[in-house]
């Protein structure tokens, strides 16, 4: 499932994105589908770019949560199977350019690292713990909110959890994280 902001839903495959408006003359289809109908949000895309890229031919569903609530999205979602693998598409601060504000800048980097020692802690209550007030002066509420269907999907289970990848190489923190169920 690749989870995303945007609009509310849980979805079946059935759609398309384009990644032109963002320089790359890129349409991904999701597995089965054509690419005729290009309204996946921008999440979406990319992580269904990423699924084809790297050769995935297995179902793939989205999910994607706006101002509704996550838990109970990733919940749906985490009943769909015993198994659910989710591919969660979603930016840290967009604030970490030379060019924005110090204090700005710093409450951006203080909210980035928050957000990897609760990627790092595999535990749903750490995402949710994430400053909510922090992350929208920041920029980076859509995130946080598509962080809390992977809280919801996760439930008490602990995982083991590691952060492979965290910088802003475009004044926007990016982070790449694994959760595998412990045990």
């Amino acid at each position: 499932v690749i989870v995303g902001p945007g609009e509310s839903t849980v979805g079946e495959a059935g759609r398309a994105g384009s990644l032109a408006s963002y320089g790359l003359d890129v349409t991904v289809a999701l597995p089965g589908e054509t690419t005729a109908t290009t309204n996946l949000p921008l999440s979406v895309t990319v992580g269904a770019w990423l699924l084809q890229r790297d050769g995935w031919e297995g179902p793939v569903h989205t999910a994607t949560v706006g101002d509704g609530d996550g838990v109970e999205l990733g919940r749906q979602v985490a009943a769909r199977a015993d198994r659910v693998a989710l591919l969660v598409m979603a930016d840290g601060s967009p604030l970490r350019a030379d060019t924005t504000p110090q204090d700005l800048r710093a409450r951006a980097e203080s909210y980035d690292a928050a957000l990897a020692e609760a990627l790092r802690g595999g535990e749903a209550e750490k995402l949710l713990g994430l400053d909510a007030e922090l992350a929208a002066e920041t920029g980076a509420e859509a995130g946080r909110q598509a962080l809390t269907v992977l809280a919801g999907a996760a439930g008490e289970q602990l995982y083991d959890a590691e952060v492979g990848y965290e910088a802003a190489p475009f004044g926007v923190g990016y982070l790449v994280g694994v959760w595998e169920r412990h045990g």
